[in-house]
């Protein structure tokens, strides 16, 4: 009997899209690589797993780039499961740090191994693959469902049980073009953020959006406009400045010419019931309706619905609104406590300016008596009678609440409340009723909540590896501020603003103010240099600093006083709509985070929220990571460019002073030091009177580059002016020199030198006498194109005590030219090839008739022509010229 053959096969999944790129061996290639898929995943609407993504990419790039040196080939492929992206290098022999049971567990913190732990514990899936020439490292991320939109109705109601809204409702139609821009804008959108069309049509959304989104939590507006179909709240900042809550609902949208576009339509947020889709129900499977059927149906699901929303954002806000619907309430707010259990922050409320109070803090214990505790139940029967009882509520117009703890296994993780207008609504038995139904959600929320942070974590991680390799790819003060500014508007705050402290003395200065809205920048700025500095504190953390709102909402009061003639006549130096539009730009909460480098405050990271909004606490802990990173790149910043202003400083005096005018002599001198931030080297170059008539000049090279050498140069060049002003001939002051030099000891390197004396004759010749030792002879060039050594070859200085060195002369008729250079000339290679003194040879015949700078001009584009690397040695050219005598 034959065995039955079973195709086990996996069906392979369709390809949709792809992506491929090369990135060379070099560090910048893992910012690169990380943008490249950043950019690929976003652009395909897979903004869910990007931040995942980005981090596997960082990590397996750097492999192969860093550690294996090898150039990275990066895949992506889209397909109907998720996104796959494959890492290869071309080091295949390397091994791959395998964990099994003989081996010993890599820790997280090494390098070696931890793009594979990172691909372990984020992928769905991921593997190694070997060919021939290279190895791959893959891994694959699965797309979270979306499920599609529905066709609900709902059943018919009692009109007192129906959604509240205002007598005309106004629904905003605003279209928006696939560059992300506003196409049209209707009449209730002009009615609801007093703006006319011609205003907004043409200008990205996103100078008017005031968006929620938090780094790795949540979808952003870009993402959003690019879904085929999205629902939730945000705001829309009016022509006032201040931020008007609305629910809005998009769908994305093609024309006949298959153009796309999205549809946005909005209310305001109290409104919401226009166009919030009801929660879709999937029908009951049978286990589900025995249960029913038998009563036992499960308590969360009577309380929230079912399904319960996948974000915490929208679990919350159910959960609110079901609180206050249950207890016939006016008002119904949830605050999370923080890992500490100190401060509860607001996440959700109804019934209550939510925009204001989104992520404001309060203690967990306040007030005095049986209310003082949010880990206890509690009624307020009037609050009136214990004001500030529920800060939260102040200035509501609420006057009754009851007050239930969220807990899990014991620990406080929340805090739930319904609030109504009038005293005497709740009752013990109510507060009974919210307890249980807390009871039911808390251990729901905290998983939410655990899973936003650890998306948040995930984002955050990403956000932390772009921002310390932007800083660290930096050296320059201006631009480290900018970075710091720009990385955190608007991913962190509204806006920014970056003050420095020179020294402990110092008093604070204003830096650099970016806000998400440029013509905010300004004001803000005027605002902000008009405030005393916040205090330069080095304990770690946030601080609130209450100042530049106090300041805002003081000249917005004066400036609507003047306004309406209450005060002084004087005209306001900005007009009423500005001064509004800051106050509401800084209106919001503001933090301080000290810039601390090296135990010293070095400056101070300011950041604001808009009118009446908080930041959230894992916010503040991101931006007090990224403070401690712009921190220390701020000062490494402020030391290089001390210490390079301190070496150019110190080099500069080593270079001579404005060459002299030579009376009947064309000088050029060009001169280039090896090294970035050098101006002198080993190579040196001086022309100066020694008594009337008569000059010297010099050119040498000191044995290496850098400071060392450049300090021999400097002996070099002075110890030169001073012999040879006191009459020592050629001879004598290279002996002289010769013998400080070699009076350096260890210190001391040999040095090859041309020195000449320099006389103008009155029949236009120039008269010579040189020295060179052990350096490249002076070409002398005529009028009819041949090209000649002026000198010959004697010992180098810095090497033997005793030197028998002679001069030359030489006479330089109308129209010849002398061309000293440096080895640095001579020495130019291009592989095993080198310009040599053939090849200035070369260069110099094709120069006749050109001036002394001319010929310098020509000699250094040959130089540089050569090779196409940058020079690696220093490199001096001195040309001279005696003019031609004019005709007639």
């Amino acid at each position: 009997m034959g065995e039955q053959i079973t195709d086990t096969r996996m069906r392979r999944p369709v390809i949709t899209a792809r992506a491929a790129a090369t990135f060379e061996p070099v560090g910048r290639s893992v910012a690169t690589a990380r943008a490249f898929v950043r950019d690929t995943l976003q652009g395909w609407g897979c903004a869910d797993i990007v931040d995942d993504a980005v981090v596997l990419t960082s990590e397996l790039v750097t492999n192969a780039v860093v550690h294996a040196g090898t150039a990275a080939d990066v895949l992506c492929l889209r397909n109907d499961d998720g996104v796959r992206i494959s890492v290869a290098d071309r080091y295949p022999e390397r091994e791959i740090p395998l964990q099994n049971a003989g081996q010993v567990v890599v820790h997280p913190d090494r390098e070696g191994g931890r793009g594979l732990l990172l691909c372990g514990a984020l992928a769905s899936r991921w593997g190694v693959e070997y060919t021939a020439a290279q190895k791959h490292v893959w891994f694959q991320l699965d797309l979270p469902e979306r499920p599609a939109g529905t066709r609900s109705a709902g059943p018919a109601l009692p009109v007192d049980a129906l959604p509240v809204t205002d007598a005309r409702v106004r629904v905003a139609v605003i279209q928006i073009d696939r560059g992300g821009c506003i196409s049209f804008w209707n009449e209730d959108a002009q009615d609801l953020f007093a703006y006319d069309p011609e205003q907004v049509i043409g200008k990205p959304l996103t100078d008017f959006a005031a968006w929620p989104h938090t780094p790795g939590t949540g979808t952003g507006i870009v993402e959003a406009l690019q879904l085929s179909r999205w629902e939730g709240s945000y705001g829309i900042r009016g022509s006032d400045g201040r931020v008007v809550p609305v629910y809005a609902s998009h769908l994305r949208v093609r024309d006949a010419d298959g153009e796309a576009s999205t549809v946005c339509l909005l209310v305001r947020d109290h409104e919401r019931a226009i166009l919030q889709s009801p929660q879709r129900t999937p029908a009951p499977d049978a286990a589900t309706q025995a249960a029913r059927s038998e009563g036992r149906s499960d308590p969360f699901e009577v309380f929230i619905g079912s399904p319960a929303p996948d974000d915490l954002d929208g679990l919350l806000q159910r959960t609110v609104e079901r609180a206050r619907d249950m207890l016939d309430g006016d008002a119904a707010y949830l605050l999370l406590a923080t890992d500490d259990e100190t401060e509860l922050e607001v996440r959700a409320s109804t019934g209550l300016p939510s925009a204001r109070q989104r992520f404001a803090r309060v203690p967990v214990e306040a007030g005095s008596g049986r209310y003082g505790s949010a880990r206890m139940p509690a009624v307020h029967e009037d609050l009136t009678a214990v004001p500030g009882a529920v800060p939260l509520l102040s200035g509501t117009g609420m006057r009754s609440v009851v007050t239930v703890p969220l807990k899990v296994e014991g620990r406080l993780t929340g805090s739930l409340g319904v609030a109504a207008e009038g005293a005497g609504r709740y009752t013990n038995e109510e507060a009974l009723r919210l307890q249980f139904a807390a009871d039911r959600i808390a251990l729901a929320v905290e998983r939410a909540r655990l899973t936003e942070l650890e998306k948040l974590r995930r984002g955050s991680l990403s956000f932390l590896v772009e921002a310390s390799d932007l800083l660290a790819g930096t050296l320059d003060r201006d631009q480290t501020l900018a970075l710091m500014a720009q990385m955190t508007v608007p991913t962190l705050a509204t806006w920014c603003a970056v003050y420095t402290v020179a020294d402990q003395t110092s008093e604070p200065e204003l830096s650099y103010v970016l806000h998400e809205d440029e013509d905010r920048i300004d004001g803000l700025k005027t605002l902000l240099m008009k405030v005393d500095a916040p205090e330069p504190v080095p304990t770690p953390g946030a601080r609130v600093w209450t100042a530049p709102g106090d300041a805002a909402h003081d000249a917005a009061l004066r400036t609507s006083m003047r306004s309406l003639g209450l005060g002084n006549s004087a005209r306001p130096s900005t007009g009423p709509g500005a001064t509004l539009a800051t106050a509401s730009a800084v209106g919001g909460e503001t933090v301080v985070l000290p810039l601390v480098a090296r135990n010293r405050v070095i400056g101070m990271l300011t950041l604001g929220k808009p009118t009446e909004e908080h930041f959230r606490q894992e916010i503040l802990e991101l931006a007090e990571d990224l403070s401690r990173r712009a921190a220390l790149a701020l000062d490494n910043s402020r030391l290089y460019s001390e210490r390079t202003a301190i070496s150019q400083s110190l080099q500069r005096s080593l270079l001579p002073p404005e060459l002299p005018v030579i009376p009947g002599v064309e000088v050029e001198v060009i001169y280039r030091a090896a090294g970035e931030g050098n101006e002198v080297g080993g190579d040196f170059y001086d022309l100066f009177p020694i008594r009337d008539g008569a000059y010297g000049f010099a050119i040498g090279d000191v044995c290496g580059t850098g400071p060392e050498a450049a300090a021999v140069t400097g002996l070099a060049r002075h110890a030169l002016r001073l012999l040879a002003r006191e009459g020592f001939g050629g001879p004598a002051v290279l002996e002289r020199l010769n013998a400080a030099i070699l009076d350096e000891g260890a210190r001391s390197r040999f040095l090859t030198l041309l020195y000449g004396e320099l006389w103008p004759q009155e029949d236009g010749r120039a008269l010579l006498k040189v020295v060179c030792a052990g350096h490249p002879l002076p070409l002398r060039l005529r009028q009819d194109g041949t090209v000649e050594p002026a000198a010959e070859p004697q010992p180098l200085l810095g090497v033997m005590d005793d030197l028998e060195l002679y001069e030359q002369t030489v006479t330089l008729d109308p129209g010849d030219v002398l061309l000293c250079v440096t080895d640095g000339v001579t020495e130019r290679r291009e592989g095993t090839r080198m310009l040599g003194d053939d090849g200035l040879t070369d260069v110099l015949t094709t120069c006749t008739g050109l001036t002394a700078g001319a010929v310098a001009a020509r000699v250094l584009r040959a130089v540089e022509r050569f090779a196409a690397e940058p020079a690696s040695d220093d490199m001096a050219i001195l040309a001279m010229r005696v003019p031609e005598v004019p005709a007639g």
